[in-house]
């Protein structure tokens, strides 16, 4: 019977989207933030952040400070904090000492085998948040997320730290980028964010990174230049392409190559599928499918594939 009442909440609460400023929708979203369900919080909070519901700011930091008390029992899977902090982030309110709480909060729950931690996404909708409200400790937040014992929350931290253009940040993003990170997606963010932060006085500093012998640091930091989407990028990558002979890495240059979704960019891989031998055009053709729903881009690449001879085709 519980689970047909909460299936029948959820579907109440789905309604108010059509228009959740409405009085009915307030009265509904209101109940769910203030009531006992952490799944119907969570739900009223998702609704109020996407429709940016600036009535309900005082209800999400209840149902925050709700989560908080008792937190595994009252809150298990950390669910209608997270959606509480990212509602108010969205909404772009000052609630800096939910923020500030956020960040620092682990929750250990029990799974088979062992414990995980359910507020690795709460920690890092908190450092964006207090990134976006440029507090006075958000740098310092960060930075201790950044050392988190999760790799996502890491992964987050730098982009956190990456939002707002802070240059106080360089110093602290070259220094982790450095230190190296045991997940090579943490490395790529911080590399991803200096670029954000000061792309001419980054890229040599990245590109650095793609002569590590470590594939795994080098294939992050091309990832890192594809994502940046700048153009000075390109020779910086083509050159990598044309000096390593590692075709995993060759095909990850490729596929940087097309991240950056420049003309010229586009115009380097075109050619290797036109006149490349067909180990390197093949390479060029996975690299480019991320435009596989661009009717334009796939008119050229199909026109590039017609002056080859040896019948090699499109497959996507």
């Amino acid at each position: 019977m519980p689970r047909r009442d909460l299936r029948a909440d959820l579907a109440g609460l789905a309604s108010t989207r059509d228009d959740p400023t409405a009085p009915a929708s307030l009265v509904l979203l209101r109940t769910a933030l203030r009531g006992t369900s952490p799944h119907l919080a969570a739900a009223a909070a998702e609704i109020a952040g996407a429709a940016e519901v600036a009535a309900l700011r005082d209800d999400l930091v209840a149902a925050f400070e709700r989560g908080m008390s008792e937190p595994i029992k009252r809150d298990p899977g950390c669910v209608a904090k997270a959606a509480a902090a990212d509602a108010l982030y969205r909404l772009g309110a000052p609630e800096d000492g939910v923020f500030l709480r956020g960040i620092r909060h682990v929750q250990l729950e029990p799974v088979y085998g062992g414990r995980a931690d359910t507020a690795v996404s709460l920690r890092g909708t908190c450092a964006l948040a207090l990134m976006r409200l440029q507090h006075r400790d958000a740098l310092t937040a960060a930075a201790g997320l950044l050392a988190d014992a999760e790799a996502p929350a890491r992964r987050l931290a730098a982009q956190a730290l990456a939002y707002g253009e802070p240059a106080a940040a360089l110093p602290l993003l070259r220094f982790k980028a450095l230190s190296g990170d045991a997940d090579p997606q943490v490395l790529s963010e911080c590399l991803l964010a200096l670029l954000a932060i000061a792309p001419g006085d980054s890229l040599d500093f990245v590109a650095g990174f793609l002569d590590r012998r470590d594939a795994e640091v080098a294939e992050a930091a091309a990832l890192a230049l594809g994502g940046s989407r700048l153009r000075a990028a390109l020779p910086l990558l083509t050159a990598w392409w044309e000096g390593t002979f590692d075709p995993a890495l060759r095909r990850t240059a490729l596929l940087a190559i097309a991240m950056l979704k420049d003309d010229a960019a586009l115009a380097y891989l075109l050619a290797h599928v036109a006149d490349s031998p067909a180990v390197h055009a093949r390479a060029a053709l996975e690299a480019l499918a991320i435009y596989r729903h661009d009717p334009r881009l796939r008119a050229q690449v199909e026109a590039a594939l017609a002056r080859r001879e040896d019948g090699l085709s499109l497959d996507w």
